[in-house]
């Protein structure tokens, strides 16, 4: 058996990886913080919307492309790569389908990208670029409901990544139109972000690791490169290793996810643990192989980084999912470990 990334959903991750190589670089990156051009940023989302990226798990019958969890893999790798400011995984994954589900009206808006949506996974609690979207899916109880943004209470948030647009949202329990009720389509929710969020992860770490190697073949020591000393060598190569290993995680959740595996939430939970401490440890070792220069704001390095630190701890921390892994082996957590969480799925709501 071959296994490898269907026709369907490379020419769609490819499609969106040259808008982007074309349009969105650390400047482009930049205009998403405080402060920036972020006409710029619409601009881009707008243009991916044209080549289907917000609707590639919507139904076809809806307007959308009709793809599966699968396509999630490489389409958001491809944009973690990247990094531009978007809500790529709180879209792709989560809004545009249930929006599609209910035959919400803002559909449409959001599939041409002139509407920007978010997820709250519960009232009160912050949620990235609340700051700007226009639609935000809230969990409240037992539902998620879409709210418009003059429905809800917004307070803006400071976050490690400014360009995520952070802020606390409030919702009130009975407005907003239900898109989806029950444990099952809550578990569904969940499992697609984190699927998502990982893929995003893996992209930010493999761009880390570009940079990287780009700097200590040009950075001189000695009369040498530094990427020609062996310890250099040795941590890029760690590097590499780790995101290979996510890399296929990723996949397999996505497969699992598409074909309704009984093991695609621990799969999913799995993707996101190798993709969060590739994407760190990508972080820190591009650090360290820079020098002071990768400390400092003017380099674009940071960007990606706090990105990828922001969301290692998003859908979930490492900590989480493994213990999601650690119970689904049937290990038990040391007394006074964990948090709260959904013990049927391990959502941390």
């Amino acid at each position: 058996m071959r296994f490898a990334v269907a026709e369907r959903d490379a020419v769609l991750a490819e499609a969106v990886g040259e808008v982007l190589a074309g349009r969105c670089g650390p400047e482009l990156i930049r205009a998403g913080w405080p402060g920036g051009r972020v006409a710029q940023v619409d601009a881009l989302w707008r243009t991916l919307a044209q080549v289907g990226m917000a609707a590639a798990l919507v139904p076809e019958a809806a307007g959308g492309l009709g793809l599966d969890e699968t396509a999630l893999a490489p389409l958001m790798e491809t944009l973690g790569r990247a990094g531009p400011p978007v809500p790529a995984a709180e879209t792709v994954a989560v809004g545009a389908p249930l929006l599609a589900a209910a035959g919400a009206p803002q559909l449409a808006a959001v599939l041409a990208g002139s509407s920007l949506v978010t997820v709250a996974r519960h009232t009160g609690t912050p949620v990235p670029f609340a700051a700007r979207a226009a639609l935000i899916v809230v969990r409240v109880g037992d539902g998620l409901r879409l709210y418009e943004r003059a429905e809800v209470h917004i307070e803006p948030v400071a976050s490690v990544d400014g360009s995520r647009g952070l802020a606390r949202v409030s919702a009130p329990a009975g407005g907003g139109l239900l898109l989806a009720e029950g444990p099952g389509a809550q578990a569904a929710v969940w499992r697609r972000g984190v699927l998502a969020t990982a893929g995003l992860l893996v992209g930010l770490g493999a761009r880390m690791l570009d940079l990287a190697v780009a700097h200590v073949r040009e950075r001189r020591q000695f009369g040498v490169p530094v990427g020609s000393f062996q310890a250099v060598k040795h941590a890029l190569a760690d590097v590499e290793v780790a995101l290979r290993l996510a890399r296929p995680a990723v996949l397999a959740a996505g497969w699992a996810q598409a074909a309704g595996d009984a093991e695609a939430a621990v799969r999913t939970s799995m993707a996101k643990v190798l993709a969060s401490d590739a994407a760190r440890l990508a972080a820190r070792t591009a650090l360290q192989c820079h020098g002071a220069i990768g400390y400092t704001t003017e380099h674009p390095l940071h960007l990606y980084a706090k990105r990828a630190w922001a969301l290692a701890a998003d859908w979930g921390g490492p900590a989480h999912h493994r213990e999601r892994v650690a119970r689904w082996l049937g290990l038990t957590a040391p007394a006074g470990h964990g948090n709260a969480t959904d013990r049927s799925e391990g959502m941390p709501w």
